[in-house]
């Protein structure tokens, strides 16, 4: 009779009692995550929200100035990312411009009267203009109903639970399992015909570019949760199921900007916002295919991450990358991704969350820093040239959001 190897033995044994396999970092690791934490809750707080609240953007290393980019899912990040990191540090700042940030958000709702009432004015800005891009709201919603469980104020989640109502009643196609994406805000028209994404010019538009599946941050199954309504935890189930049937064979969501399947254009953190959702389906019905997708997307994302731990904001599905931008977020979140999937029982991506750690790390701006908008920042830059030959190299304050949720969660799992 073959004998089994202890260390599978012991491996058993640990399951069966139902001890979590550890990531096996060192006591120097705790300390270091607290020290960062504290720096990021800093700099998220005085740099990356403005005194209303709202989160700046995009820093513009040159000029030295900020620039407005989707505020209403920065800013649902940055609470979310503020809100885990006062689990584990109890750092009341982060609390207070949580709430800060909160109060902000929910003065974006359309009032009584208007042709969007419940709805959100969250406009995309840059090159989408203003106009709402439905992404904008859903993923930046699960910071809110964090709030609401944080301080026990409801509004937070009411007007999230009321812009996905609206989603729900005027957007979506049950039929595709997608919803229309881009709504006029003056006049409350919704784009069922027309894209304003520059991949999708000079040729006839199709569902997939004017409606998307948005899915990230799962809106409708918080809204379950919240309210108990079954509709909308059919709508979210339905919407996972969908995305299990577009899924690319390489894990990814080819078929939807802001990935291009003419060009194999993967994009940093799309594709794990999916995946998430369907991670937030598996918890929800115990139904295997969902982390059987998400698994999909967990290997996808571990191919193109690269060996210091970074993912870049553009890789390519022939593995080539766009080395100008490292993308701290894209990292971070790849990390929460993998770290979700080792709590469910799936250590296949330990050495690509402590790749992913090392790199926030690392990385992190120095408080010390001269330029005090990037001080205590967690790392991501994109490079750009203008049509005048001028350069622009950028930071975004979602590096930070997404650095602050990532490293919480790992200290959490590992130290907690």
């Amino acid at each position: 009779m073959k004998r089994v190897p202890f260390f599978l033995l012991l491996f058993l044994a640990l399951q069966a009692c139902g001890q979590k396999q550890q990531l096996g970092l060192s006591n120097g690791y705790r300390a270091k995550i607290e020290a960062s934490l504290h720096l990021g809750v800093q700099h998220a707080s005085e740099a990356c929200l403005d005194e209303d609240g709202k989160a700046r953007g995009d820093y513009e290393m040159i000029t030295g100035k900020w620039s407005e980019y989707e505020p209403a899912w920065h800013t649902g990040q940055l609470i979310q990312g503020l809100l885990a990191a006062y689990e584990v540090t109890q750092n009341k700042k982060a609390l207070e411009q949580a709430k800060k940030a909160g109060d902000w958000w929910v003065s974006l709702q359309f009032p009584k009267g208007h042709v969007l009432e419940g709805y959100l004015k969250a406009i995309h800005g840059a090159s989408v203009g203003n106009l709402i891009n439905t992404t904008t709201i859903t993923d930046g919603t699960p910071g809110l109903f964090d709030l609401t469980d944080s301080t026990g104020d409801t509004k937070y989640a009411e007007v999230a639970t009321a812009a996905g109502k609206w989603i729900l009643d005027n957007l979506y196609l049950p039929e595709h399992r997608l919803s229309y994406n881009i709504v006029d805000p003056l006049t409350g028209e919704i784009w069922k015909d027309r894209s304003p994404h520059a991949q999708h010019q000079g040729h006839e538009i199709t569902i997939q570019q004017v409606a998307r599946p948005n899915a990230e941050g799962y809106l409708w199954k918080d809204m379950y949760l919240f309210n108990g309504e079954q509709r909308y935890k059919k709508a979210f189930l339905a919407l996972c199921d969908g995305l299990i049937e577009r899924q690319s064979a390489n894990g990814f969501w080819m078929d939807f900007e802001p990935n291009d399947s003419n060009t194999g254009k993967i994009h940093a953190r799309f594709n794990t916002w999916n995946a998430e959702a369907l991670v937030e389906a598996y918890t929800l019905t115990k139904d295997k295919k969902y982390l059987s997708a998400a698994m999909k997307t967990a290997e996808g994302l571990a191919s193109i991450q690269q060996e210091n731990g970074v993912i870049f904001y553009v890789s390519y599905a022939d593995g080539t990358v766009d080395d100008r931008s490292p993308c701290g977020s894209g990292t971070a979140f790849a990390g929460i991704l993998w770290l979700r999937l080792m709590e469910l029982g799936k250590p296949d991506f330990l050495e690509n969350i402590k790749k992913a750690l090392d790199f926030t790390l690392k990385n992190q701006f120095s408080k010390d820093h001269a330029d005090k908008n990037l001080a205590g920042g967690y790392f991501e830059i994109r490079q750009k040239t203008k049509g005048n030959g001028q350069m622009k190299l950028i930071y975004r304050d979602i590096a930070t959001a997404f650095g602050l949720r990532f490293l919480s969660k790992v200290y959490q799992y590992e130290f907690l």
